[in-house]
């Protein structure tokens, strides 16, 4: 019996060595991704070697896999089987969209160093010989531990202070912040941090012990204010109508994030109570909607931000539901729609110490782009839209049970692969780039995205529509002659802002030495799909790697050390933009992005 290990997921296994690692991965349940249900055509189930020795490679595995992918150790699941214990790395592009979320974001060290210290303390029990206030007492033993004299303490630190102090034997645990002590409770208390990227779609959430700088626990909900619209210029709109209406909408997000808070804290048996320190990112409208300030600016020429340094406000301020003495951290802004998140990304990815050049992207609702070459970073925005969430397909949903996550073409028969191995119900993002992609490489739609004629297409409410996969006893899930524009549309988009930034430095898109796609969609997608539609750039595929949700990652760095929010600060002072808008005769030249 061999041990079979597959990382990052965390799952290993006995197994006999009769069964491919395929099979091996999903009595793990492993969901790796199979689109023709392990018969090696699809190629999609790659694994990468680390360590141990497995069966020999196949013709099959000759064909499907580059050679410098082989000579790096990958294979195809569905035809290698373990010949020792064997430990796997599966790639995210080879994970099913649920256990991508499980793995999301880049693992960087940082050495904790935090805005908040934790420090357990004795003071002296006053007697009728000497009786000093229980403040005066606490910063006598705190000056007695670090120096200095005297602070300030938040005054509802100082309501609990008394009885604190005299339940446990005048032995406490504070948290201080420079020189103010914003909490403190016993000496088993455990201080934590809250990391929290706002995206536009959705918000994810981290829970730190600021000690260690360990992630305890993390969590993804949907921002509720995409009823107020799909894009931050709706939003826009909405909040610029009445201050009523700006408040509800910072009312959303304060109680999404208070909530999440809650929950996530539930998963370490922790009270909110004890989160003392918070870093939130999120774009220019997100950062401004959240901390209710003006944004109508936002919406016209030259979108100028109220503040685009880093801030530290007090949670209770907002009504951020932690610890009232807590306070919020916001890394710095670069321009109206380049905001703390993509300066979170770029921080999480280091992007500023390559010496390759690099693109950076993060990919979503609202698309952010650095270009770093020979040390200048420049970056741009692009209005990429809401279709890679599947707003505005006429199938298509978020990726959740049922989507249609992968597609293959292959002699006529169409082959898809759904989130959960469910029945399908609708296509998500990444479905939908596949889906085009292998229209695209069939010539079942030219170069401009229309659509040809061919057994799959038909006509239907007067559109051109693909037969995507049949449903009895339901209408037939559908790719209209519309998806592929809107699609066209956002990866046009995408597509612009590489070009500009190109051009700007001097150099051709074959110049671009690594590519770091992050964002959520963006570890979803095949590369592959996305070169073949015109999105990236046709580049060898060892120069891409998809890092996950880095803004998040970026987040946590700054949580845990003040060093980290120094470096945001710096990185942003560094980054120049260039505002698309601007770029002569952009609109003919979008146009042209939009062709595949």
């Amino acid at each position: 019996m061999f041990t079979v290990d597959f990382e990052p997921v965390g799952r290993r296994g006995e197994f006999s060595g009769k069964e491919n690692l395929l099979e091996c991965a999903r009595q793990l349940g492993v969901d790796i991704v199979s689109i023709c249900g392990g018969g090696g055509s699809c190629a999609r189930c790659k694994v990468q070697v680390i360590e141990g020795h497995v069966s020999e490679v196949t013709p099959t595995e000759d064909i499907a896999l580059e050679p410098e992918e082989l000579a790096a150790g990958y294979r195809l699941a569905c035809k290698t089987f373990p010949q020792s214990n064997v430990k796997l790395h599966v790639p995210p592009e080879s994970l099913t969209a649920p256990q991508r979320t499980q793995v999301e974001g880049l693992e960087v060290e940082v050495t904790p160093e935090p805005g908040v210290v934790s420090m357990a303390i004795e003071l002296t029990p006053p007697t009728l010989d000497a009786s000093p206030s229980d403040v005066s007492n606490l910063w006598q033993a705190i000056a007695e531990t670090l120096g200095g004299s005297s602070g300030s303490i938040e005054y509802a630190a100082m309501q609990m202070l008394p009885g604190v102090l005299r339940e446990h034997n005048w032995h406490i645990k504070v948290a201080l912040r420079d020189t103010e002590v914003i909490a403190i409770g016993p000496t088993s208390t455990q201080w934590l941090g809250l990391a929290v990227d706002i995206g536009t779609t959705k918000i994810a959430g981290y829970l730190i012990d600021l000690d260690s700088g360990k992630t305890l626990a993390s969590k993804g909900v949907m921002n509720p204010q995409i009823s107020y619209g799909e894009d931050v210029v709706s939003r826009i709109v909405a909040a610029s109508k009445s201050s009523d209406d700006a408040a509800r909408l910072q009312n959303l997000v304060v109680e999404a994030l208070t909530e999440l808070a809650s929950e996530l804290c539930e998963e370490t048996g922790a009270g909110v109570e004890y989160i003392v320190d918070a870093v939130i990112v999120g774009n220019t409208a997100i950062h401004h909607l959240f901390l209710r300030l003006p944004v109508k600016q936002l919406g016209m020429s030259p979108y100028a931000p109220v503040i685009d340094s880093a801030l530290d406000i007090k949670a209770r301020e907002i009504g951020l539901g932690i610890s009232p003495g807590a306070y919020v951290h916001l890394l710095p802004i670069i321009a109206g729609y380049v905001g703390a998140d993509h300066v979170a990304m770029l921080l999480a990815t280091k992007i500023e110490e390559v010496s390759e050049t690099t693109l950076a992207i993060d990919i979503g609702t609202n698309t952010e782009i650095c270009l770093n070459h020979n040390g200048q970073m420049t970056s741009v925005s692009c209005a990429s839209g809401p279709a890679f969430e599947g707003a505005h397909i006429q199938h298509g949903m978020r990726a959740a049970p049922g989507a249609i996550e992968y597609v293959r073409l292959e002699n006529g028969k169409i082959e898809i692969q759904t989130i959960g191995g469910e029945s399908p119900v609708g296509i998500c993002g990444s479905g939908l780039l596949d889906v085009v992609a292998q229209l695209r490489m069939k010539e079942i739609i030219d170069d401009r995205g229309r659509m040809r004629e061919h057994a799959l297409i038909t006509k239907r409410n007067g559109g051109t529509e693909f037969i995507l996969a049949e449903r009895p006893d339901l209408k037939p899930i559908t790719l209209s002659q519309k998806d592929v524009r809107e699609l066209q549309l956002a990866k046009a988009a995408i597509r612009m802002g590489i070009k500009v930034l190109v051009e700007n430095a001097g150099i051709g898109e074959e110049d671009i030495q690594k590519v770091i796609i992050a964002g959520a969609f963006g570890t979803f997608i095949d590369v592959k799909s996305a070169i073949t539609i015109g999105m990236l750039p046709n580049l060898p595929l060892d120069r891409f790697a998809q890092v996950g949700n880095a803004a998040g990652t970026g987040a946590r760095m700054a949580l845990i050390s003040k060093k980290e929010r120094e470096q945001a600060s710096a990185l942003a002072e560094q980054i120049g933009y260039i505002e698309l808008a601007k770029v002569p005769n952009f609109n003919k030249r979008f146009a042209e992005a939009t062709y595949m």
